[in-house]
């Protein structure tokens, strides 16, 4: 499931640090960052789930409301580290 890739940092004279990855559909990420991400999202949508009135819909769409948010937060604290290379050919 996970990997270790190690990744060259110009800012420490170019030593080689250990990143330990995991492969989500198809794609690989940090795996303290999708640590991060979980329990980010699992707390708002506790937390929006316990906020909400006892009305039967009601804790549902705020536990959603929750996770909502938590993902808003993980796209901005975590950003992409792909970088794409587009090539000109004839295809």
């Amino acid at each position: 499931m996970d990997n270790n890739k190690t990744a060259g940092s110009a800012d420490k004279g170019g030593a080689e640090e250990k990143v330990v990855t995991a492969e989500v559909w198809g794609d690989y990420v940090n795996f303290k960052e999708l640590l991060y991400s979980l329990a980010i999202c699992t707390a708002g949508a506790l937390g929006g789930y316990i906020i909400a009135p006892d009305t039967p819909p009601k804790p549902l769409f705020f536990g959603l409301a929750g996770v909502l948010i938590g993902f808003i937060i993980c796209t901005i604290v975590f950003k992409p580290k792909r970088n794409l290379i587009y090539e000109e050919g004839n295809d």
